[in-house]
């Protein structure tokens, strides 16, 4: 990110900034995530303590939704000449990085935003997000923080009760990222105080009544599909596990866990049962039989369009010269679907004798292989951990002192406390600390010497 000088929005004292004027998915898929996140185009003033957000003319490009948005902040107080003069140049950079072949006509048409908060809303709707919905998400996100501010647990069971309609699925979700953050931090005051509000939602409101009950009856559902597979998991004994739940959200769980196994010779069971069967068990037979049907189909032709996506992309890399670019550029779009289409893809190619994509394929395994391997101090610390005894990782550390450094011990200190924070085994904590200690000794002695 290019820096600029520009004046602080506070005391219009100069400043220097880092300051991002293109947000352009098709070079930087991270762009929209920036943008919405407003991590770009901040400003701290050494003058008077100012930090936020500064002014800047922003051009945004999405090529899959065909969006090009202008957005020039009317502060700056610039004539329309000279905004296009500023716009114009961003707009340009846009279409020269696309192929010829996917210059389309909204790329001379771009739409003006006349206030920044127009933007985010514009963006947030081409993915389906509406302003209702952010209203209403704001919503939920006040009540948790009112809730939050309230020590008080017959207060915050009145302002529950008072608010019943904000509170549904959604609400609970963020308290749930909420929890996970504050476990993450090891803020153990924070997640006593969200555990509670949590349990008093549950408690307090039918939405939580539901919820909690739907999930005693997939977690019962799961341990005995557990036990089950420990046994030997016949179709009939599954087929009998899902007969048993009512809930739609416990089937559908479920389902997705046990999709492999609910082929045709299952379906016929089903249908042999449902013959021998009379009255309400035939009936509840005969809905389980159309909602596992159901169920399936969505499950497959999610599965299939995962993988459809997969194969695109793959050929758009393969498309590309550079590959290890390309590659980079869709780094958070490969996963699993991606290396099923990539082995795919190789075997058709090795029947098809095609030695040219054979070749292409395995230099992009390659470059995966290569980006995905783990840092060297998470290797090293992996073989260390994997040693029988005390001795051997002496041995091993003794023997590898290069590998000994600042970012090997600041990576130890940062393992061992997120694994406090989630509560991991003691075992694996304990052979840390043994492994820290030892290379803090190992670190002091080399430094002692030099």
């Amino acid at each position: 990110m290019p820096k600029m000088q520009t004046v602080c929005p506070r005391c219009k004292q100069p400043i220097i900034a880092d300051v991002q004027m293109l947000f352009d998915m098709n070079t930087d898929p991270t762009a929209k995530q920036k943008l919405l996140g407003r991590t770009t185009n901040i400003a701290h003033c050494l003058s008077c303590g100012y930090d936020g957000m500064i002014s800047s003319p922003i051009v945004y490009h999405d090529p899959e939704k065909e969006l090009l948005l202008t957005f020039f902040p009317p502060e700056l107080g610039l004539p329309v000449n000279e905004q296009e003069k500023q716009i114009g140049p961003l707009i340009n950079q846009v279409v020269n990085a696309l192929p010829v072949e996917k210059r389309k006509g909204y790329l001379f048409q771009p739409s003006t935003m006349f206030t920044y908060q127009t933007l985010i809303d514009r963006i947030l709707e081409a993915d389906g997000i509406t302003k209702e919905m952010l209203e209403a998400q704001q919503k939920r996100i006040n009540l948790i923080q009112r809730l939050l501010s309230v020590a008080n647990a017959e207060d915050r069971k009145t302002i529950i009760h008072q608010e019943t309609e904000t509170i549904d699925g959604n609400l609970f979700a963020i308290l749930s990222t909420l929890l996970q953050s504050a476990a993450m931090q090891g803020d153990e005051a924070s997640m006593k105080l969200l555990s509670q509000i949590q349990s008093e939602l549950l408690n307090e409101t039918e939405i939580g009544r539901k919820l909690l009950a739907d999930s005693q009856e997939t977690q019962h559902a799961l341990k005995e599909l557990e036990q089950a597979n420990k046994n030997g998991l016949t179709r009939e004994k599954l087929l009998d596990i899902l007969s048993s739940v009512k809930s739609e959200t416990s089937l559908a769980t479920l389902v997705s866990l046990t999709r492999t196994g609910l082929d045709y010779q299952f379906f016929q069971v089903l249908s042999e049962r449902i013959e021998k069967e009379e009255g309400e068990q035939k009936q509840h037979l005969t809905q389980l039989r159309d909602r596992l049907l159901s169920l399936t189909r969505e499950i497959d032709l999610e599965l299939k369009k995962r993988l459809e996506a997969a194969n695109k992309l793959l050929e758009t890399i393969l498309g590309e010269e550079k590959l290890e670019e390309s590659i980079g550029k869709h780094a958070n779009e490969i996963d699993d679907f991606f290396s099923q289409a990539l082995q795919a893809a190789f075997e058709k190619a090795r029947v098809d004798n095609d030695l040219s994509r054979i070749e292409k394929i395995q230099k992009v395994i390659s470059i995966i292989e290569k980006m995905s391997a783990p840092p060297p101090e998470i290797e090293f610390l992996q073989k260390l951990l994997e040693a029988p005894d005390e001795e051997s990782r002496k041995k091993l550390l003794s023997d590898n002192n290069d590998k000994i450094n600042d970012q090997f011990l600041t990576t130890i200190n940062s393992i061992i406390t997120e694994g406090e924070a989630r509560k991991q085994s003691p075992e694996l904590l304990d052979a840390l600390r043994g492994i820290y200690k030892t290379a803090l000794r190992v670190t002091m002695e080399k430094n002692m010497r030099s």
